[in-house]
């Protein structure tokens, strides 16, 4: 009870403070005058004292961790306390920031010179590397840090001419006095009031926090999947290994018994044990009866494997890219484009095209805050046709990458031109059909099939897919999959069937197109739709399961599995049916009868990955065609 009382006195007394500052008098008179009436106590403001002692201890702090050459905690105060404001606009805060980074990347070799502890100099230098390709970016055109761009490079910086400086005896104490000055500036106390604070910084740190966690989110899920797919290539490693030492121990017994190997049989065995690890043309052609080739091989197969140095590629000066993409010449506005979609496609699969990717959205290449009237996002709606094509294809680019659907889904406009370039360009051209890819996928995150969905790009597709023999290969496999991934939501079904008739002629046509590539698309969205009582009912009376059975192929039982598993999706009947708003399945179980996480302890306790559609049944997840190709050739 003592607890809530301080609180509410606490918010009293902040509430009381912000009217002051304001000055409203009448108002902290009656406020004053009520909360006495009512017995409630109104703590009084803090005062500078209590803000001096932070400020005095985050600056102990921050200059403790520099003199011990801890960056990690140096740079989360950095981050915690210096205003957003002062540390991304302030020329001096931003020069500040270069030196103290080199500091801290060459503090290993400074503390011990000659015998410092190489890995932790490696992740420094990496750390730094780091930082020039995001917020180091941007000094990149200024001639006094140019050549420390160059430091990840050297290998040994105490013995360079350029960097001769910085390992002088008085560089560290006079740069720990410009950041001692900086911070007794910066930190100074605010006569600011808390509830002020709370709010302007609340909605900040809480936006920024959600934008971090998302990117966190999809980076584990890109984890998850490698691991699982190493762990079963494992297991499959594992299980032919057991077979090989089976047979090589019954082998041993029969030499026991004088029974000879012949040589073929001991290179079929060869064959077996290296055909995961090489390619079957080299494991073919070796000569593994030559004593030694294949215990060679095996000691090989598991050394231990150098990591390969990926280069860096250079900073940019991401505002005069901007600025030309919005102010420049067509032409060079084209040039501009295709070299910022071949840095990120022709870049090193893995560190290297991460980072690319994490650079453009921390310099925010296509402005998703900015509110300017013009911003390189309207390059779409420019009357150079190579412009557009070729802003979309960047877009494209981005969204090929998990993080870049997060950045693009950011982005409120971004939808709204995607799909106007889509209703107003020609069907042959290169500009539309990048969109629609892109559009593609963009539908497999859920924020962006719920806009795409209200704004009617299901209509649009189903007209679309209704002329199926004028659209290119590429164009039809797309509109396609992005209708199905559209079908798969509640409300991509109810739209469907506003018009079902219409939708299910469309689709059931598709079924006899000769690019049997859409078929697994038409399938699924086939079968998503026909949970709708509507639909079933307009398709029994268009004889929608003999349709089915007319494309039936004896040599395709995979695909004659997906027609069974439609029919009795057509022929199921749902004794129970949900009236309009009203709770049912698991929206009824979450809303009134939410309790305690009791399962996850038996989660924890077995992790067990959730079921995968097997390829008789009809696609019920979202996915894009590349994707689905490559999980079928799996």
């Amino acid at each position: 009870m003592g607890d809530i009382l301080a609180t509410e006195a606490d918010l009293l007394g902040m509430i009381k403070e912000y009217l002051n500052f304001e000055e409203f008098e009448e108002t902290v008179h009656s406020f004053d005058k009520e909360c006495q009436s009512k017995g409630r106590l109104v703590s009084k403001p803090r005062g500078s004292a209590l803000r001096d002692s932070k400020t005095r201890a985050t600056q102990k702090d921050l200059l403790s961790s520099f003199d011990d050459g801890d960056h990690k905690v140096f740079f989360e105060l950095w981050t915690e306390n210096i205003p957003s404001e002062v540390k991304d606009a302030d020329a001096e805060a931003l020069r500040l920031e270069f030196y103290l980074h080199i500091h801290f990347t060459i503090y290993p070799l400074r503390r011990h010179p000659g015998r410092h502890d190489r890995a932790e100099f490696e992740e420094r230098i990496s750390y730094f590397k780091q930082y020039l390709e995001t917020r180091g970016a941007a000094l990149s055109q200024t001639t006094e840090f140019l050549s420390y761009y160059a430091l990840p490079f050297v290998p040994n910086p105490t013995a360079h001419p350029s960097f001769k400086n910085l390992f002088q005896d008085s560089w560290i104490p006079e740069l720990r006095d410009k950041l001692e000055q900086f911070l007794s500036v910066t930190l100074k106390p605010s006569n600011t009031p808390r509830l002020m604070t709370l709010y302007k910084e609340g909605g900040r740190s809480t936006k920024e926090a959600m934008q971090q966690l998302q990117l966190q989110l999809v980076e584990s899920d890109r984890r998850i999947t490698s691991y699982v797919r190493k762990f079963s290539k494992m297991q499959a490693d594992y299980q032919n290994l057991i077979g090989i030492t089976a047979e090589l121990v019954d082998s041993l017994e029969a030499t026991v018994s004088g029974k000879m190997i012949s040589p073929e049989y001991l290179q079929s065995v060869y064959v077996r044990l290296f055909s995961s690890q090489m390619r079957q043309s080299v494991v073919q052609s070796t000569d593994f009866t030559r004593p030694g080739t294949a215990s060679s091989m095996l000691r090989l197969s598991i050394a231990p494997q150098r990591p390969k140095d990926v280069p860096m590629l250079p900073s940019l000066d991401y505002e005069k890219l901007k600025k030309d993409l919005v102010e420049g010449a067509d032409r060079l506005k084209s040039l501009l484009l295709q070299a910022l979609r071949w840095r990120l496609t022709r870049s090193l699969p893995g560190e290297q095209r991460t980072t690319v990717l994490q650079a453009y959205i921390s310099n925010d290449l296509l402005e998703r805050y900015s509110t300017k009237q013009k911003i390189v996002l309207h390059l779409l709606r420019s009357t150079n046709e190579i412009v557009r094509q070729y802003m979309a294809r960047l877009i494209n680019a981005f969204a090929s990458l998990a993080d870049g659907r997060v950045y693009l889904s950011q982005i409120p406009i971004l939808l709204k031109l995607l799909t106007e370039v889509l209703r107003k360009e020609d069907r042959e051209s290169l500009t539309r059909e990048n969109v629609l890819v892109a559009l593609q996928k963009l539908s497999l995150r859920r924020s962006q099939q719920t806009a795409m969905i209200a704004d009617d790009l299901i209509g649009w597709l189903v007209d679309e897919l209704q002329d199926s023999d004028c659209l290119s290969d590429n164009t039809l496999e797309y509109s396609a999959a992005l209708l199905m991934n559209l079908c798969l939501r509640a409300k991509g079904k109810r739209k469907c069937a506003e018009n079902g008739k219409h939708v299910l002629k469309v689709l059931t046509d598709l079924l006899g197109h000769e690019n049997h590539e859409i078929r697994p698309y038409v399938n699924g969205a086939l079968y998503s739709i026909l949970c709708i009582p509507s639909v079933r009912q307009e398709a029994k009376e268009m004889g929608v399961e003999d349709i089915l059975r007319s494309y039936s192929e004896e040599e395709n039982p995979d695909l004659n599995r997906q027609f069974e598993f439609i029919i009795k999706q057509l022929n199921s009947e749902e004794v129970l049916q949900p009236q309009h708003r009203e709770l049912s399945g698991e929206s009824l179980l979450t809303t009134e009868y939410l309790g305690i996480m009791t399962n996850m302890a038996k989660a924890k306790r077995k992790s067990t990955p959730l079921p995968q559609p097997s390829v008789d049944e009809p696609l019920q997840r979202p996915v894009t065609p590349s994707s689905h190709r490559n999980a079928s050739a799996g």
